[in-house]
This record gives C-alpha cells, structure tokens and sequence, in this order.
C-alpha cells in the first residue's frame, strides 16, 4: 500500500483539504483500499483541531467531507512511513527538507507539480475571503488528478 502525506503549515486549510479531496477522488475510483492518505503541518499551532469551517463548507460544496480530520504535526516518522510528501508551498518543502534525513528528502515534492494549472504553490486561504478556498479546491483537484494518473502509471509499470 503506497502512502502519501499532504503538508501545509497549520493542517487546518490547505493539507486537510487535499487530503479529502484524494481521500474522495480515490473512493469514487474505487482504489481507496491500495493507499494510505494523511495530512500534517510543519507547526503544531492547530494540533487536534478540526479544519477551518470555512475549509469544510468549501469542501462539503464539492462534496467532500473533512468534518473527522484532525490537525496534527509533523512527525519524524512521517520521513520513513510516507512514500509521497506533498507540500503546499516552497516554504513549507523547504522546512521539510531541513527536517528530513537526507536518505529520504527525494521523497518531497511540492503537490502541484502533479497539476497542470499556472499556479506552483497552493495559496494559503486563512486571511482572505471564500474565494480562496474556492480556488485551494480547484488547484487540489486538478493537482490530485494529476497525482491519480501518477499512481496509476507506477501501478501499471510506466
């Protein structure tokens, strides 16, 4: 079973969300049950919490439910269990790489190198308004499909 971790600072917007959307997209194709999927902030401001309201309302929209995820933080573990470390944001990777021991930093990549928007980062929607979460939802999809067709190749032998 492949396992892949969703990173974002807090894991209250933007990592809960990819998560589910995965989580869902995953459960539609019914390839749920061949991977592992979890998310984490690099800080541990939120530990325990649930995602940002205005995260789930965006998600629940799209029919996604987040309401049982809760914050955690990164762990050293999380290096060796996860096979995909997928960051939100350069700053969020860089932190990460520093963290990481150096056998397993090539296992970091940012989360929309898998998409095909002109977006490189998964803007952080905490201080905006209902658009941003709007917009983290339509860059985690198309990024996930992306990433689907990624797993999907490596399962094939491509």
């Amino acid at each position: 079973m492949k396992k892949i971790l969703f990173v974002c600072l807090g894991n209250i917007c933007r990592s809960p969300t990819a998560e589910a959307v995965l989580r869902g997209k995953l459960k539609n194709l019914q390839m749920e049950n061949r991977y592992q999927v979890d998310s984490c902030g690099t800080a541990a401001y939120h530990a325990g919490e649930a995602p940002d309201k205005r995260s789930q309302q965006a998600a629940v929209k799209r029919g996604y439910n987040m309401s049982d995820l809760r914050a955690r933080q990164l762990s050293d573990a999380d290096y060796m269990e996860f096979d995909y470390l997928l960051a939100m944001d350069n700053a969020n990777a860089n932190e990460m790489r520093k963290r990481a021991p150096k056998k397993y930093r090539d296992k970091i990549q940012l989360l929309l190198e898998f998409g095909d928007s002109d977006y490189l980062e998964v803007p952080d929607p905490y201080y905006g308004g209902a658009s941003g979460f709007d917009l983290v939802l339509d860059l985690v999809e198309n990024a996930c499909d992306g990433l689907i067709e990624r797993l999907r190749s490596n399962e094939n032998g491509a």
